[in-house]
């Protein structure tokens, strides 16, 4: 069916409801996943609904939707979903200030961001929507607990996490800003404390070689791949064992530097240590819990940026096994718990903080390590060289002397090779409502209990009261008619878990569920998964490590149990950067800040025309300053490109010769090799510009050539329609359709590079002095008039003439000749 609207002026308010309406009716963006075709499957991280959508979110789903688009008319199946992240504390939080349950909320959320996400033309697949609060979904994010917990991958403890007071849940280290959580203004005296909790962990520590090894094969943005490394935090050392003098305890270090280990003249505890309380003097007690509540007000990062070291002296010592001597313990901030053991040797001479700690506290620095180049080294050093008032090892090299103490102590079972992580096991327990309950039965007799698959899902109920109660459970808690159950196991009555889920575990398995949503007897079909992933392209602006990390973990873990073929989920990752405020401030659906696209849209200069700015502004990895003035720019580049058009198709026949022809051709082929390569280098605005400069040119030719209805100038006009498409959609298939097309531009259209027109022609430019011919250069045919008399006055042998001298006139004429005055 062909729908046609009436007008000369360009016109989104007409023009994209209308293709919208075709694009739903046509079924044009389902992907066919049985399609023999070659397949491309991109999208960004799905959105979680919890307030108003604003412009960061339109450039992150257009990233997408352009690359989805651009494979589609190259001719792929091409496949861009949709789906929504709609557990979690965010979404609980907004239904909380929203006086309504969250699936209240999700009820009226999702169908405005369903218009939304519509009325900016991006090529979703809403066949195969997903939501990750429906049953349908979380089901098989409790298998993945289940089938986790079957291979030794799920496991119960108590740690010491941060948990946020008025929350009443744990929060990741990344989640506490300046002592406060980040999902509030941090007004109260405390909103974050250090707690200890019983959780649920998924065995992450057991994939980190793995994770590892694989990240510099990843085709992802370097930050990101950086990001995964540093995350892991893979180091190689030991495990050094200092006794406590006077005492049966022993404090157990890691260390990367065993060869500085003559220099160690005190040790450091983290304040939540737990050997702290027990080797304290009753003296030093109070002291030492001060300085530990203090300590618990302060976020990790805090910590470990301060430059004023401070911290408490235990009132013992330890005994280094090196040499014997007694050396004091403190406890101190910048030590953390999280990694390594908790404790550290201390080694002035050769660590800067050490170094600092020392001198605040009038503590012996030693210097045990001379710098291999025979270097002056001042106040410390921390590099390797050669071993000094080291006994024994005295002349070794900083690696040969480390071994070897090791290995000498190793003999004494004081220390053993260990190699570390800073990555720690995955918590994915949230003393929340709003997520998918932990698929566990608590039996006061068999102990937690793991239910099989065919007791799944555990459905969440719907409660009018979730609020978190303070008692460090889930509202859950209070719903006795789901809480008590029977215990599978003994049949005896028992208590349901009443944590739920993090929410990363919906997000870390969701491409999957893309290729398979309907599926309710497997999680997905293996057949098809493997056809289609890894994922070809992904994008965001946030969660760049521990998502990521999350996602990589859990498709590692279906590749093991035979699920996927392939290890990795995303195959291209781009980190862009985010749209923010003129002055810096970041977009934000928490504050409400950002631009609302649908108000842009319906001021007139339509969706194309917001699109196209987004992608235009700057290099997707930098980001942009929202400008106003930048979406109507870009509406004027789009009607020009509407106008010309019009003008063509209104215009009589003409004939062109073949020189004139080769003109048109030359801008067209170039335009598209350029726009070809550049969105598939991800290089979206230097792309636009190359369809602005062929529009640009087009025009000028138009006033040269004869410019009418003919073949040629029909093929521009086609091809600058297909390559304008990725970004302005619903103007790219209106074009398309007036120049006599019945289809739509968006599946199997894309124009093929003519190399021969990439050819640049030459001529030979004569350039005169006052008449007289001084030189004799080689252009290309396309040189603009500034560009020739640039290149004469720039030639070696015409300087000679006008070195010096006023060039009072310069007379070009095109394809022949340049004549300076002077």
């Amino acid at each position: 069916m062909v729908y046609w609207i009436d007008m000369k002026r360009y016109n989104p308010k007409e023009i994209e409801p209308k293709w919208q309406q075709i694009w739903r009716e046509t079924n044009v963006y389902t992907a066919n996943l049985a399609s023999d075709k070659p397949k491309y499957f991109a999208f960004g991280m799905f959105n979680y609904p919890s307030g108003n959508l604003h412009v960061g979110h339109a450039m992150n789903f257009t990233i997408s939707d352009v690359k989805s688009r651009f494979k589609r008319q190259q001719g792929f199946e091409s496949y861009h979903p949709v789906g929504w992240d709609s557990f979690g504390l965010p979404a609980e939080n907004y239904a909380i200030k929203k006086g309504i349950s969250p699936q209240e909320s999700m009820a009226q959320l999702i169908p405005d961001y369903q218009e939304k996400y519509q009325k900016m033309g991006w090529s979703d697949d809403w066949e195969k929507e997903i939501t990750t609060s429906e049953p349908e979904y979380y089901k098989w994010t409790q298998w993945i607990f289940v089938k986790m917990h079957e291979h030794g991958l799920v496991y119960q403890d108590s740690r010491w996490q941060w948990w946020c007071t008025k929350c009443q849940t744990v929060l990741a280290n990344e989640q506490v800003i300046d002592g406060k959580c980040w999902r509030h203004d941090g007004k109260d005296d405390l909103i974050v404390e250090k707690k200890e909790v019983k959780q649920w962990f998924f065995k992450i520590t057991e994939y980190a070689d793995e994770l590892l090894e694989a990240v510099d094969a990843l085709d992802w943005t370097e930050s990101v791949k950086l990001a995964q490394k540093n995350w892991i935090g893979k180091s190689q050392g030991a495990e050094v064992m200092f006794e406590v003098a006077g005492s049966k305890e022993t404090i157990t270090v890691f260390t990367t530097r065993p060869d500085t280990l003559f220099g160690a003249t005190f040790m450091v505890l983290a304040p939540d240590h737990a050997l702290v309380r027990e080797i304290t003097t009753p003296d030093k007690l109070d002291e030492v819990e001060a300085y530990i509540k203090a300590t618990a007000k302060k976020t990790e990062v805090e910590r470990q940026a301060s430059k004023e070291k401070t911290g408490v002296y235990l009132g013992v010592n330890a005994i280094n096994p090196i040499n014997g001597q007694e050396i004091p313990v403190y406890i101190a901030d910048y030590v953390l718990s999280g990694y390594g053991t908790g404790a550290i040797m201390a080694v002035p001479a050769h660590d800067e903080r050490d170094n600092a700690f020392a001198k605040a506290f009038d503590i012996p620095i030693v210097q045990v390590v001379d710098s291999a180049d025979n270097s002056s080294v001042q106040d410390f050093y921390s590099g390797y060289g050669i071993a000094v008032h080291s006994g024994p090892y005295d002349g070794l090299t900083s690696k040969k002397a480390g071994q070897k103490i090791v290995d000498d102590l190793a003999n004494k079972h004081l220390a053993i090779q260990k190699t570390n992580y800073k990555m720690r096991d995955w918590s994915i327990s949230r003393q929340r409502y709003w997520g998918a309950p932990i698929p566990v039965v608590n039996c006061p007799d068999c102990g937690p209990v793991v239910l099989k698959e065919d007791q799944l899902p555990v459905v969440l109920p719907e409660l009018t009261d979730f609020k978190p109660s303070g008692d460090g459970r889930s509202a859950l808690a209070r719903a006795k008619d789901w809480l008590i159950t029977t215990c599978p196991d003994c049949g005896k009555t028992a208590e349901r878990e009443t944590d739920t889920m993090d929410t990363y575990v919906d997000s870390s398995w969701y491409m999957m569920r893309y290729l398979d949503p309907q599926n309710q007897s497997q999680i997905f079909d293996s057949n098809v998964a493997n056809q289609w992933m890894p994922v070809n392209f992904y994008n965001g602006g946030d969660h760049a490590t521990a998502h990521l990390l999350y996602a990589r973990f859990i498709t590692r873990f279906f590749s093991k149990i035979g699920l996927l073929d392939n290890p990795e989920p995303f195959k291209q990752m781009l980190y862009n950067g985010k749209v923010i405020a003129k002055d810096g401030t970041a977009f934000s659906k928490t504050l409400g800040n950002g631009p609302d696209p649908l108000e842009i849209i319906e001021q007139g200069y339509g969706a194309d025309a917001l699109r196209t700015y987004l992608m235009f502004a700057a290099p997707l990895e930098l980001g942009a300053r929202w400008d106003p003035q930048g979406v109507p720019g870009a509406h004027r580049f789009l009607s020009r490109l509407w106008n010309i058009v019009q003008e063509y198709i209104e215009a009589p026949a003409v004939e062109l010769a073949t020189d004139q022809s080769k003109k048109i051709l030359l801008i067209v082929h170039k335009a598209t090799k350029k726009v070809t390569d550049d969105i598939e280098g991800n290089r979206f605005n230097t792309a636009i510009a190359a369809c602005m400069e062929a529009v640009n040119k087009l025009y000028l030719l138009k006033t040269e050539l004869p410019f009418g209805q003919n073949n040629v100038w029909l093929e521009a006009f086609e091809a600058l329609a297909m390559l304008v498409g990725p970004f302005a959609p619903h103007i790219a298939d209106e074009l398309w359709q007036l120049l006599g097309h019945s289809d739509s531009i968006q599946r199997d259209h894309w124009p093929i590079v003519d190399t021969q027109y990439l050819q640049v022609d030459t001529f030979t430019l004569v350039v005169q002095v006052n008449g007289k011919v001084r030189a004799q250069l080689s252009l290309a045919s396309d040189v603009t008039k500034e560009q020739a008399l640039e290149a004469a006055k720039a030639d070696s042998h015409v300087q000679e003439f006008i070195n010096g001298k006023d060039v009072k006139k310069e007379i070009y004429i095109p394809g022949k000749l340049v004549n300076l005055v002077v």
